[in-house]
């Protein structure tokens, strides 16, 4: 069997198609799986699928954004020509029994080559509203499967068997986390509660300019695990160290990251006692997998106020609560985290909630359609 994944090149896309890729082996037992993989060139996202075993195939990636922008007008006359080109070429030669795609930036030329070359589709939707790849893609696809029950133009209904809730594929590994390790890898003193600040595989700006405009008062009370992004990093690390040189009593108490790959990820929503996050999808099945009760700050310029949009629904059973990005203020942040955290029995209602919401078997269950489907097939 020949299986061909797309997707964005971010984190948020590739690390659903590894977990979805992982039950596919096991669930076959790794017997006569060859698993391809075409989307934009990304030396990390290469990385990554490398080592999974993946045959990796770059294509010219363009998109169409929703502001005014001259790149516009060079991805649609050159890169996404090209990268459908790419892809209808690449697609020939390799010929797939499926084609398995997350969206985002690059994958609707692939869909679109696979469409035409009468390949099987099947697409999974993170959020709560689709994206334009998505969306564009819905009406090829032989099943869509969607992450939250509320999504916007993926009717989900009992004459509708195309569309199947499923939840947000995790790395199943991500709840196998171990306060111990993260002791060891984090340097924490376990003195405090811990707050682990996450604003996803990019980072955030508004998020990092909060914590160090408050880390001194956050220090006080909390030991903090904070991962700021790659880009922001040396800015981040530069400015901590100013805000912490008379306070040197506090600096043990604080761990900055860049990034955090599976193992230190997982270690570190194991020690957490409180997450602040972006309202990514993958975000926020992560954090219901592992229970961790959670603020939510979703990203105001998300597309299609997607993120806003994830929180409201995760957040309506209780599971975690919202701060929009502009009333993210120091005395309400400070105020809101002692109250949760004195409460122990309204925090360990979150964590239940939290737990039930989670569907840590998504990407066992797509594994399994797809696998399914092609056994099903090649009998006939």
């Amino acid at each position: 069997m020949k299986i061909l994944f797309t997707g964005g090149g971010t984190g948020g896309h590739l690390f659903p198609l590894i977990a979805v890729a992982r039950e596919i082996r096991r669930l076959s037992d790794n017997q006569n799986i060859q698993l391809h993989y075409i989307g934009p060139k990304d030396e990390k996202g290469r990385l990554l699928l490398t080592q999974e075993t993946f045959k990796i195939h770059a294509i010219v990636c363009g998109k169409i954004r929703r502001y005014f922008s001259f790149e516009n007008i060079t991805d649609v006359l050159f890169k996404i020509p090209f990268g459908f080109l790419q892809s209808f070429w690449l697609l020939f030669l390799i010929w797939p029994d499926l084609v398995f795609s997350k969206g985002g930036s690059g994958s609707l030329v692939v869909v679109l080559a696979a469409r035409i070359l009468g390949i099987p589709i099947f697409l999974h939707e993170s959020d709560s509203v689709p994206g334009q790849s998505n969306r564009a893609a819905y009406s090829w696809a032989k099943k869509v499967f969607i992450s939250f029950p509320k999504t916007d133009y993926f009717p989900l209904s009992q004459a509708n068997a195309k569309t199947m809730l499923v939840g947000h594929p995790i790395l199943k590994e991500i709840m196998e986390g171990s306060k111990e390790s993260a002791k060891e890898i984090f340097r924490l003193t376990l003195e405090k509660p811990i707050l682990l600040f996450w604003g996803g595989s990019q980072g955030a700006g508004p998020i990092n300019d909060f914590v160090l405009g408050t880390l001194t008062k956050l220090l006080q009370s909390y030991e903090v695990i904070h991962v700021c992004g790659k880009k922001n990093y040396q800015d981040v690390q530069a400015e901590a160290k100013v805000v912490l040189n008379k306070q040197e009593d506090l600096e043990k108490y604080y761990h900055l990251w860049e990034f955090l790959d599976e193992a230190p990820l997982k270690h570190a929503l194991k020690a957490a006692d409180f997450v602040i996050s972006r309202a990514g999808a993958g975000s926020i099945f992560e954090l219901a997998a592992c229970g961790k009760p959670a603020i939510l700050i979703p990203l105001p310029s998300s597309a299609n106020n997607h993120q806003s949009k994830n929180a409201y629904e995760y957040a309506s059973g209780g599971c975690a609560v919202i701060i929009e990005q502009d009333n993210l203020s120091p005395n309400l942040f400070l105020e809101k985290i002692r109250y949760l955290l004195a409460n122990t029995g309204e925090l360990e209602q979150m964590k239940q909630n939290a737990l039930s919401f989670a569907k840590p078997l998504a990407a066992k269950a797509i594994a399994r359609e797809i696998l399914e489907f092609l056994i099903s097939r090649s009998a006939k």
